[in-house]
């Protein structure tokens, strides 16, 4: 985390550890509030890699899997960068900024993922740097988020994934009442006051458990190679372009869709216990065999977990799912706000 935007968090009551904000001092009451009103949340949990230099579009359009010629300075996309077998090694979000491509990705990845890319330049006449610490992402959601950010900035984009570029941010609308403004420390420093009059200030497991109820998986360093962009549904949000040309993993994904093949989806749970990303999933149909995978997880308002299970379709529609082994306890699946293909 930047250390002039830590500092000035640490003045907020923000509770920081290893460069992500927990809490500010009431992790129960943020999670209510998340729930139920309008909270503003520092993003650091995530970086953002800046990729720039004439071949840019091209390079990212020839290695992930969403048609990144359809990325513009007023229309983000999400996607993913997957092996050769079609498993992700991470989920994005792209945006475009001038001639530059910024993807927003859990910062744990950064230096895996940069190094990743860095592979493939080759010759092209592109630049990958991590700018993770030049640039601060705050997260507003609830019914007040569109009126703060409106009273902040001249405009604010109207559909989903649009974005505006304005002197002192870029604004993402990611969902009716979720919005993402990106700026660097210091004008972030200067909007925090204003952005908060009315929220309440949320720590990082509220963003993650508003991802998790839009169906929305993150690639985690514990989940990296364990789905391919169908199981988590990536191909229902936009994060999958199956016109384009050849992408690392292209043909795999592509199988899947117009063969049928496809065996596992992601779905929405809740436990009443803990869970995290990683955890493997049984059903008794598996005879001892894991049938899935939790993606994400995070504490949900009200006491327990919400997570986002990718398991087998037929477990799911005929089975009991159990988390750790047969004898764990039952996920209690809920619906996604997305309908899942038949």
């Amino acid at each position: 985390m930047n250390q002039i935007w830590q500092d000035f968090l640490t003045t907020q009551h923000a509770q920081i550890q290893d460069g992500v904000v927990w809490h500010f001092g009431d992790a129960t009451g943020e999670l209510a509030a998340v729930r139920d009103g309008t909270v503003l949340c520092d993003l650091s949990q995530f970086g953002i890699l800046k990729v720039s230099g004439e071949d840019a579009q091209t390079f990212l359009h020839n290695l992930l899997s969403s048609d990144v010629k359809a990325a513009t300075p007023t229309r983000a996309q999400l996607s993913s960068l997957n092996t050769a077998k079609g498993r992700m090694l991470a989920t994005f979000l792209i945006w475009q900024s001038g001639a530059d491509y910024y993807l927003h990705l859990p910062r744990s990845l950064c230096g895996a993922i940069q190094k990743k890319l860095s592979m493939y330049v080759l010759r092209s006449k592109v630049k990958i740097a991590d700018v993770s610490d030049e640039l601060v992402c705050l997260g507003l959601s609830g019914k007040g988020a569109n009126t703060l950010v409106k009273e902040c900035f001249a405009e604010v984009p109207q559909p989903e994934l649009g974005m505006l570029h304005e002197a002192s941010a870029s604004i993402l609308r990611l969902a009716e009442n979720r919005l993402m403004v990106v700026a660097t420390p210091q004008q972030a420093i200067t909007l925090w006051p204003a952005l908060r009059c009315g929220t309440s200030q949320a720590g990082s497991p509220c963003w993650d458990w508003l991802n998790i109820r839009a169906g929305i998986a993150v690639i985690l360093p514990a989940t990296q190679e364990q789905f391919v962009p169908q199981m988590a549904n990536l191909d229902l949000i936009g994060g999958v372009n199956f016109k384009k040309g050849c992408y690392p993993g292209q043909e795999i994904v592509a199988r899947m869709q117009y063969l049928g093949k496809l065996k596992r989806r992601m779905y929405l749970a809740h436990i009443s216990g803990e869970a995290k990303a990683g955890d493997e999933l049984y059903s008794a149909e598996m005879e001892g065999q894991s049938c899935g995978m939790v993606a994400n997880a995070s504490p949900a308002p009200g006491g327990g977990y919400d997570l986002l299970a990718v398991v087998q379709i037929s477990s799911r529609e005929s089975q009991a799912v159990h988390l750790g082994s047969l004898q764990g306890e039952k996920l209690d699946f809920l619906p996604l706000p997305y309908a899942i293909p038949a």
